[in-house]
């Protein structure tokens, strides 16, 4: 049956359905329970296990003492808040309770391992030569851009300088910096990010979005490694890559060619 014209821009009209008395309208409610269900499955907060997982809001925490979540201020200062929504200590149950804690995370263009980390005013983190982190800037250079590396559950941030964002407990408190040389108890970050976004690259149309790819290219192993790669190293790492462990195959590449052997613990 053909459809009746409409105009662009004309409302569609609802069509009327008869009610039947002998209905019961207390079963309409039920129908919106699968969906609130849904709903409250995915709120929250979780931990970030692949790079597929940093994407939009996210948290960095790091178990100092009192455990804290990295954060700036409407003045652009970067600073480390003590979280308050955590069970115990247990960063895996942490939840922002101030948006100065929540970054939003998103891949440089052109970059498969560069990421930036924009605070809730929209400004970009940065780490100066002197390891000095502020939230000013509002565009992008080589100072905004940052290498996530995961390494026995958490993650190293390593910037343009390859140094690592870290924390120091001084008289003053928590401090944290982005020139610290070595990756260890105080430069491994628990990332945390919405769980709904977590569900939605997990679980998205193809499999492909939810995870690494199986197959890369000798040029993107090559860029990850910071180094060239024989062929002996490429067939490794894409075995690494399918069957688990690729992060610390990467890294024992990397340690072989100098290139950090600072990634120790």
């Amino acid at each position: 049956m053909v459809s009746a014209l409409r105009f662009k821009g004309e409302k569609k009209k609802k069509r009327k359905r008869a009610v039947d008395d002998g209905d019961d309208t207390s079963a309409e409610p039920s129908a919106k329970a699968p969906k609130k269900a849904y709903d409250e499955d995915i709120e929250g907060w979780a931990d970030a296990e692949v790079l597929e997982d940093l994407t939009g809001p996210i948290m960095l925490t790091l178990a100092s003492n009192p455990p804290v979540a990295l954060a700036a201020d409407a003045a652009g200062s970067v600073f480390c808040s003590p979280l308050t929504l955590i069970t115990g200590e247990d960063l895996s149950t942490a939840e922002p309770s101030d948006v100065q804690q929540v970054w939003i995370c998103a891949k440089v263009y052109g970059s498969s391992i560069k990421y930036s980390l924009k605070s809730h005013l929209g400004k970009y983190l940065s780490c100066d030569k002197t390891g000095v982190l502020t939230a000013t800037r509002e565009a992008i250079s080589a100072e905004e851009e940052f290498v996530p590396v995961r390494r026995d559950g958490r993650w190293a941030w390593t910037t343009v300088r390859e140094k690592f964002l870290g924390v120091e407990e001084t008289s003053k408190g928590v401090q944290v910096r982005g020139d610290r040389d070595d990756v260890g108890f105080r430069e491994g970050w628990t990332v945390r990010l919405q769980k709904r976004n977590k569900v939605k690259v997990k679980e998205g149309a193809s499999e492909e979005k939810g995870r690494v790819k199986d197959r890369v290219s000798r040029k993107e192993l090559e860029e990850l490694a910071g180094v060239p790669l024989d062929d002996d190293q490429v067939k490794m790492l894409r075995r690494a890559k399918r069957e688990g462990g690729f992060h610390e195959a990467l890294l024992d590449v990397r340690v072989k060619h100098g290139k950090h052997d600072k990634f120790a613990y």
